[in-house]
């Protein structure tokens, strides 16, 4: 079941309508999304290596845009919207400390958590909630979400064919340490948020 589902996303990866999907993901995982863009990103990478830069454009563009919802979300909708979402991945007693770090580390806070496994809709919300300002978090975002989608991209454009190959003979054990990464990244937040 598990080798059927991995052939129907690469397969699927390879057709026309990819880009707007891998598009979709990224704009709504920066700012509500439970599941990275990386679930698209990799297996089209995989299908086209040639592309690979192309869809890691695609991915940071709509990473940045949703991710300026998700700062809307923060400044606007706190109150109703933002809560609610922070308070589903658990954060609600932690934000006014965060609020306070970021007026200090703000830059740091969001190129660092923008780069590694923890959601970064929680640094967008966060933002805004905290009154970041809007210029250099997009300018800090447009660093860090590029260089998180073209470093993933330029691994598997240069090890495409070695990385499908550990993937497709791995599947079981690929799959079971993305999921420890994405819960990782849920549990990694708790502690440095």
């Amino acid at each position: 079941m598990l080798r059927r589902l991995y052939d129907w996303v690469v397969e699927q990866a390879a057709k026309p309508w990819a880009t707007k999907a891998v598009a979709g993901i990224a704009f709504v995982e920066s700012s509500f999304f439970p599941i990275p863009p990386d679930v698209m990103l990799i297996p089209m990478c995989l299908a086209k290596p040639k592309r690979a830069f192309f869809y890691a454009g695609v991915c940071t563009i709509a990473s940045v845009l949703g991710g300026l919802l998700g700062y809307a979300i923060g400044a606007l909708l706190y109150d109703t919207a933002g809560q609610f979402l922070i308070r589903l991945y658990g954060y609600g007693d932690k934000m006014e400390a965060f609020r306070a770090a970021y007026a200090e580390w703000g830059a740091w806070i969001i190129l660092i958590k923008g780069a590694t496994p923890i959601p970064y809709k929680l640094v967008t919300i966060a933002s805004g909630f905290a009154g970041y300002n809007i210029f250099w978090f997009t300018i800090l975002s447009v660093i860090t979400r590029g260089a998180r989608f073209y470093m993933l991209a330029a691994l598997l454009y240069y090890w495409g064919e070695p990385a499908r190959e550990f993937i497709e003979k791995r599947l079981g054990f690929v799959l079971f340490a993305s999921v420890v990464i994405i819960v990782g990244g849920f549990y990694a937040a708790t502690k440095l948020f």
